[in-house]
């Protein structure tokens, strides 16, 4: 009782073992899925597996059924008619076909890149790092970088061959139950229809498995393999920026609240922002910066009240606030949930495109007038993001208030045509800023860490590049590209994590490697490398790495203009934040980039960095 001095049995300050029902920190991941098949509902995971697997791949495999049928149908109507009124319902028949076909080819088209999404290079990802994870299991933890990444490049090639065989294997298999040819009574006859449609779609993606794989194994093969940065640049005569770099902040709701990754082995409420804020604060009015980076996930669950401590942290430091930059990370938008790791939306659960709504808004907040969306059309940055959003605002505001299906449907590409955003550079040879959304479109709890490129997106990226040809740029976003590498104590660590399509992505940014310095977040982790000439930036986060009461860190990069057009990367400084008994809160300038200097996987990082 309140005076009478005893400690209280139960602080729930402190926080007790329901905080750690979905921390892969706390709890292992044998012991999640056990949660997980305990929790989950089946009717409603057989709902988003028929909406998101069965749907598309019946729309596929019966669109060359339908196609035929109206060809068929089209041909036997030129045998049998004559005159001109026969010709007048040829020209008509033809006419409804042409109209109808665009139509059928797009859905086909859609349905079979959802299941690419989904399964294709998934699968592919999987195998390939599963191949690189047994295989460096057997190397020694001194191992050379170049042998490492000559055997990553050997694993690459045998992925693809191993899944080249097992897509035509497949595709062999259920080839006698296929049809491809379709009349008028199939398309009438819709529950004959669903086994060969079915087979046409295993057939269709088992095939371009086997020739996709191939593609994607020999060219992850040939190309350079991530490697820790042997040097920083040299300082520069010309212009130089200061990036603060910060991730994965994962702001709570609740005073004492805990985060999901990390549980009771993190610190708890958002005290440790806060004092950031005012560290960083206090470097900026002694030393300017040039830009704030935060690379994602900003909140923990993308709950309004999260967003709200957030947003009212930076604006308690308005001077910063122009600086700062933020960008969507996947506990922002995809559905997690403390309590249950099981936790499931349907694929056209307005949940999702609620958080979508609440990050666009904290964006258009933060630098809403300071980021251009690109035009599709041009390619230019052509319009902030906040006169992108201006004519929607009635809109997405009824949405919040209401929800509803019809309203969420209403707002079904905005979020999409958003990204990228771009801060233009200020000089023809200045700094430009990309914005990425990298999240995958994921609806379960247990696989919200997914990540992905869109085609369109980067598209649009490489089209807004080539507009500033003598820029520099950071592309910022919040998966990695790749694996890091460097052993890995488990699989689960190096899989289901980084970009799905990272390797492709990063060869179409090759024509632009040398300007390019590529910031993103996610892993938690301190990591600065390259592939080729592509330089690579990950942020540890300042918050999920440490107890409550250990100091944690975070980089403050400098950038600065190289010959011939190259952007350089200068040694950062590390910032300690004071944990919440005050220890921390040193000031560093790190000068080693050696990889012997980087932190070792199974190692503390913060104890790593002291020894530099």
């Amino acid at each position: 009782m309140p005076g009478t001095g005893d400690a209280p049995l139960l602080d729930p300050r402190q926080g007790d073992v329901e905080d750690d029902a979905s921390s892969p920190k706390q709890r292992s991941l044998l012991a999640i899925a056990g949660s997980l098949l305990a929790e989950i509902s089946l009717p409603k995971l057989a709902f988003a597996w028929t909406f998101s697997i069965l749907v598309p791949a019946l729309l596929l495999g019966a669109a060359p059924l339908v196609a035929t049928a109206w060809l068929l149908k089209v041909s036997n109507a030129v045998a049998e008619l004559t005159g001109l009124g026969a010709v007048l319902i040829l020209l008509a028949i033809v006419g409804l076909g042409l109209i109808g076909w665009r139509p059928l080819l797009r859905t086909a088209e859609v349905n079979f890149w959802s299941l690419n999404a989904l399964a294709i290079q998934p699968s592919y990802v999987f195998c390939r790092e599963a191949l690189r994870h047994l295989s460096e299991r057997m190397l020694r933890r001194d191992t050379s970088a170049v042998t490492r990444a000559r055997l990553r490049a050997i694993s690459s090639a045998v992925a693809a061959i191993v899944l080249c065989i097992c897509g035509v294997l497949i595709a062999t298999v259920v080839w006698p139950a296929s049809r491809w040819i379709g009349t008028a009574a199939d398309v009438l006859n819709l529950r004959g229809l669903i086994l060969p449609a079915l087979a046409n779609a295993v057939v269709v993606v088992s095939a371009y498995f086997a020739v996709a794989s191939l593609l994607w194994g020999f060219a992850d093969a040939s190309m350079a393999q991530p490697v820790d940065l042997a040097a920083f640049d040299a300082a520069s005569d010309g212009l130089t920026w200061r990036i603060a770099h910060l991730s994965d902040i994962h702001e709570v709701g609740e005073q004492y609240g805990f985060r999901i990754e990390s549980g009771r082995s993190g610190p708890r409420g958002n005290g440790r922002f806060m004092r950031l804020m005012e560290r960083l604060q206090a470097i900026h009015d002694l030393r300017p910066l040039d830009l704030v980076l935060v690379s994602g996930d900003m909140t923990d669950a993308g709950r309004a009240t999260e967003w709200a401590e957030f947003l009212d942290a930076v604006a308690r430091h308005p001077g910063l606030a122009e600086q700062m930059i933020i960008l969507p990370g996947n506990h922002d938008l995809n559905i997690v949930d403390r309590l249950n790791p099981a936790r499931l939306d349907l694929p056209f659960s307005p949940g999702k495109r609620l958080r979508q709504m609440r990050t666009l808004s904290a964006l258009a907040e933060v630098q809403g007038h300071r980021a251009f969306v690109v035009d599709p059309g041009s390619g230019r940055p052509d319009r902030t993001l906040a006169q992108a959003l201006a004519p929607h605002r009635q809109r997405i505001a009824a949405f919040a208030d209401g929800g509803g299906l019809r309203r969420s449907a209403g707002l079904g590409r905005l979020w999409d045509d958003q990204f990228p955003m771009i801060l233009p550079p200020a000089a023809a040879d200045g700094l430009g800023v990309a914005i990425l959304n990298s999240n995958a479109e994921t609806h379960f709890s247990f696989t919200n860490a997914l990540g992905m490129i869109s085609v369109e997106q980067t598209q649009r990226l490489v089209t807004a590049i080539e507009q500033f040809p003598r820029a520099r740029w950071i592309i910022a976003l919040h998966h990695h590209l790749m694996e890091y590498p460097r052993a890995a104590a488990a699989l689960s660590e190096r899989v289901g994590t980084a970009l799905v399509n990272g390797s492709w992505f990063v060869r179409k940014l090759r024509p632009f490697a040398a300007r390019i310095v590529i910031m993103h977040g996610h892993r938690h982790i301190d990591w600065i490398g390259t592939c080729g000439e592509l330089k690579i930036v990950s942020a540890p986060s300042p918050v999920m790495g440490a107890t409550n009461a250990a100091p944690s860190y975070f980089l403050i990069h400098t950038l600065a203009q190289g010959s011939d057009g190259r952007v350089c990367l200068l040694p950062p400084e590390r910032v300690e934040i004071a944990g919440a008994d005050g220890v921390g809160a040193k000031h560093d300038r790190i000068e080693s980039a050696s990889p012997s200097a980087r932190p070792r996987e199974g190692g503390d990082p913060a104890d790593e960095l002291r020894r530099r």
